[in-house]
């Protein structure tokens, strides 16, 4: 069953968080009736408010696979080829049949839920760490700066997923309340505040955060290691909107918040390049990898990963595709929905890996974007060419200073590919700059011609919770 964002509550966080209890603390809950949590006592008890974030970050984890796997079957980056439910195809690539239209009562529908689902359970922490009567004005600080940076990346997948649809922005005290849809525009805006607002927060939010976080943000666990994470998203926010209407302000924006963030533009080793937060993983009680190589056998890369590879200077592959990219069992999806591939994804060998949420070699070609775009072509076709040589092994690239800019753009374009391959960005990338055209289609004709999508749709619960609305209450992608 799918659950509109309206009807999600805010026990969500507390009971996602329940199993990872014993590793936080030992102390007892002292809520005084913990079936029916309230504001006023979570505030009063420190455990309650470590229960309550340690839920926002897993529901975060939780969207991530999610959002990796249908962005990346819609920008032609992999396949989820299960042998008897040809849905983890069709539902991507083929929509309903005829329409060049993704159905928003089947699969591909996700990047809503689960999202929401936190934005719930943020709206109530950053309401409890408010009330507080256990937290300094620091600790509340931090608090609400974390939760704000939460909120904004949370928005960030759903606006860069729905796009011109617009999304949701508002969390209701009553969650049965409707709230309106807003524009794209109004989002990117909405998003970029937030997350200026958080950054402020944590920068007056002292030495320390009030709850512990987890493994993940070693190196970003402090109010202020985690404000250059805060200031890597909004980079991330800006850039998207720069191509979305906002232009040269929003472009100018990005470089800010990049200058402030955790990016290292001296970066050269692979370990440079990954510095970022990521989402660990673990053997039961904890979840496994859900991309892992040694469970997830059905997971396939799409063929154009080999031949658009670009070689190095004594013939072999791009280093990032020979790293990223091993051989499978022949297979392809059932019922003739799509081509067959025998590559699939070396990233996470280990149900314990991690996924990275943000990362080093992203913020310099966000960076290498934002130079193009101001002007600066020369400083784009430097990161171009650090990126490609320290990270692909690659010679320079043929692109300089007096190319075009249509020309450069392609070139960073294909770095951002391998060096973010099953990141959930190509498709993403590709929409922004008018490019989905260029996007393969394994079937072209026929019952099963593919398509590509440019949006994912309203799922249709949601829909249905806003029938016999009118106007922004009843959402312009119903």
């Amino acid at each position: 069953m799918r659950i509109s964002l309206n009807t999600l509550r805010n026990a969500g966080a507390l009971l996602a968080a329940m199993g990872v209890l014993a590793a936080c603390s030992a102390d007892q809950l002292s809520i005084t009736n913990p079936n029916t949590p309230t504001v006023a006592a979570a505030s009063a008890d420190q455990q309650a408010l470590q229960l309550q974030a340690t839920g926002l970050l897993r529901q975060l984890r939780n969207g991530r696979a999610a959002n990796i796997t249908s962005t990346g079957r819609f920008g032609r980056e992999l396949y989820i080829y299960t042998p008897q439910e040809g849905r983890n195809t069709s539902a991507y690539l083929i929509g309903i049949a005829g329409q060049n239209k993704l159905d928003p009562t089947g699969f591909a529908v996700e990047n809503w839920g689960t999202q929401y689902g936190n934005l719930r359970d943020i709206f109530n922490f950053k309401n409890t760490v408010s009330a507080s009567t256990a937290l300094s004005a620091e600790q509340k600080s931090a608090g609400l700066g974390l939760a704000k940076t939460l909120e904004g990346l949370e928005l960030l997948y759903v606006i860069s997923t729905r796009d011109t649809i617009g999304a949701v922005v508002e969390i209701k005290q009553n969650a049965s309340d409707l709230a309106p849809f807003v524009s794209r525009d109004s989002v990117y805006k909405y998003i970029l505040a937030t997350l200026d607002d958080g950054a402020a927060n944590l920068s007056a939010g002292g030495a320390a955060f009030p709850i512990t976080l987890h493994s993940g943000f070693a190196g970003f666990n402090t109010p202020t290691t985690f404000r250059t994470f805060n200031r890597a998203i909004a980079a991330r926010a800006a850039a998207y909107y720069a191509t979305s209407g906002g232009g040269t302000a929003a472009w100018q924006r990005a470089l800010t918040a990049l200058s402030a963030s955790f990016i290292n533009t001296a970066a050269s080793t692979r370990a440079a390049f990954d510095v970022g937060p990521s989402h660990p993983y673990a053997a039961a009680p904890d979840v496994n990898n859900p991309l892992n190589l040694t469970t997830n056998t059905d997971l396939y890369a799409h063929p154009s990963f080999t031949t658009d590879a670009q070689l190095k200077t004594n013939g072999a592959l791009d280093d990032r595709y020979t790293a990223k990219i091993g051989t499978r069992p022949t297979r392809s999806a059932p019922n003739a929905l799509g081509i067959a591939s025998s590559i699939g994804f070396n990233l996470y060998p280990s149900i314990s890996n991690s996924i990275a949420i943000i990362r080093n070699e992203e913020l310099l070609l966000l960076r290498a974007e934002a130079l193009l775009a101001t002007g600066d072509k020369a400083g784009a076709v430097a990161i171009i060419n650090q990126v490609r040589t320290g990270s692909g092994g690659l010679p320079a690239s043929t692109v300089t200073a007096a190319s075009d800019d249509a020309t450069v753009l392609t070139a960073l374009l294909y770095e951002k590919r391998y060096s973010t391959m099953l990141e959930g960005l190509r498709w993403i990338d590709l929409r922004r700059y008018g490019r989905l055209s260029t996007l393969p289609l394994d079937i072209s004709t026929g019952t099963n011609a593919h398509f590509v999508a440019k949006v994912q749709p309203i799922p249709q619960a949601e829909c249905l919770v806003r029938a016999g609305k009118t106007g922004a209450l009843a959402g312009p992608g119903c």
